[in-house]
């Protein structure tokens, strides 16, 4: 295996390649192969940006169709028909159906893109600087989103320079089971010695992706727009990991039936794995000028033509969304399992998450790194979240045969035990 030139010349900042130190060449659904010819079954699916699977047959004709008629693929955000195409799928597949009026802004092709340009308009409404956000929150890493993005590993990553306009709050059960965080946040936006400059925007993820698979509360999230409501306050929902049908509904909100003010989606949405990221604003919030917000990459056809595919084929009913619910039950009792196997064992761990959004907790990142690294040994791909990397995560694709999901399983419930005997 030649890996020498991609050791000599890649950045000290790579990651993942280190986890798995292998030259990958070919992918299909929620099997990968490296360039010996051995399989590993994916459980990190891009980081959640391959929902549907590697080269997911269905979408992959799209594009290729589309290419073979030398269409539009760079179109800055000139109107062309793929952008046509992929407007008219997003509402009359998703946002209709589900009551849903937002105007679209294509920022650019990465999550943290749509942060930054959610966060801008929020402040331009409202004409105040302050966003709410929680702790364990990650949000992206160029300066206006890492602001609100909790992790101190990428916080110290600015040469010094401050991050500035995020507020970080307690999530949902970050004081305990039985203490309602938002206690304090009502307090602070009702006391003006308390503090806290009024925001123009909150943002939240429903799920915590980076942050540990912390899963809201569904009446914490009714209450939390509730607040903003009753405060003339933004509620912005980062649906990049968690959205696309990953918590088990197309957007992970749609669970607690609160309906964002602003809403901003990547990783999954083009459903390839191509860069493609989208923010969604009620009507009235459009106050944008022309070219207010800018970006070269705003008009990537190919990543329109895949994701229209992708919404028809896949959200044109509920059979897609209840095959993921059921999957997620099946993760979920396996995990469930697996964790009290562990606590057996005098090592604290527990399940969490919601739809195929799982992880567990087993309270060390050393721990997790021997179980994640077993794993890869045995044919598993799979990562770590949380603050110390202590939450062994489950991001497989929505698409994954029944077979390869047990099979995954059962190779991680092998590497638990030879990671902990």
């Amino acid at each position: 295996m030649q890996t020498q030139i991609l050791e000599r010349m890649e950045s000290n900042v790579r990651t993942y390649s280190r986890s798995f130190p292998v030259v990958f060449t070919k992918a299909r659904n929620a099997r990968l192969t490296d360039e010996e010819g051995r399989e590993y079954i994916d459980f990190l699916a891009g980081a959640g940006s391959l929902n549907y699977g590697h080269n997911n047959p269905k979408i992959k004709q799209a594009m290729l169709d589309y290419l073979a008629e030398d269409n539009i693929i760079h179109g800055l955000d000139f109107w062309t028909a793929a952008k046509r195409d992929y407007l008219n799928a997003l509402e009359e597949v998703l946002l209709k159906p589900r009551g849903l009026d937002y105007k679209v802004q294509f920022p650019g092709p990465t999550g943290t893109n749509a942060v930054e340009a959610a966060i801008r308009l929020a402040r331009n409404i409202k004409g105040r600087h302050n966003i709410v956000t929680f702790t364990n929150g990650f949000h992206g890493v160029t300066m206006g989103a890492l602001a609100t993005t909790g992790n101190r590993k990428f916080r110290e990553a600015t040469g010094g320079v401050p991050t500035v306009g995020g507020t970080f709050l307690p999530y949902d059960g970050y004081l305990g089971e039985h203490t309602d965080t938002l206690d304090y946040f009502e307090k602070l936006l009702t006391d003006k010695s308390g503090g806290l400059d009024v925001p123009a925007g909150v943002i939240v993820e429903t799920v915590q992706g980076e942050g540990g698979i912390n899963v809201s509360g569904l009446e914490w999230l009714k209450r939390l727009e509730a607040i903003c409501h009753a405060h003339d306050i933004l509620l912005i929902v980062d649906d990049i990991q968690a959205g696309c049908g990953r918590t088990g509904k197309f957007f992970s909100f749609e669970h607690a039936g609160v309906v964002p003010d602003i809403v901003t989606n990547s990783k999954s949405l083009s459903g390839l794995g191509l860069p493609f990221s989208q923010v969604l604003m009620r009507p009235e919030l459009d106050v944008w000028t022309p070219g207010q917000y800018n970006g070269t990459f705003r008009g990537f056809a190919l990543a329109f033509t895949t994701a229209a595919a992708a919404l028809r084929y896949f959200w044109s009913d509920d059979t897609f969304e209840r095959d993921v619910q059921r999957k997620g039950r099946v993760v979920e009792d396996r995990f469930q399992k697996i964790a009290a196997w562990i606590s057996e064992q005098g090592i604290e761990a527990s399940e969490r998450g919601r739809g195929l959004m799982r992880g567990i907790d087993v309270g060390s990142g050393d721990i997790a790194d021997r179980i994640t690294e077993k794993a890869f040994a045995n044919g598993l791909v799979i990562e770590t979240s949380g603050q110390d990397g202590e939450v062994v995560k489950c991001l497989c694709p929505l698409t994954i045969p029944d077979e390869d999901l047990l099979e995954g399983l059962d190779i991680l419930e092998t590497s638990v035990k030879q990671a902990l005997s």
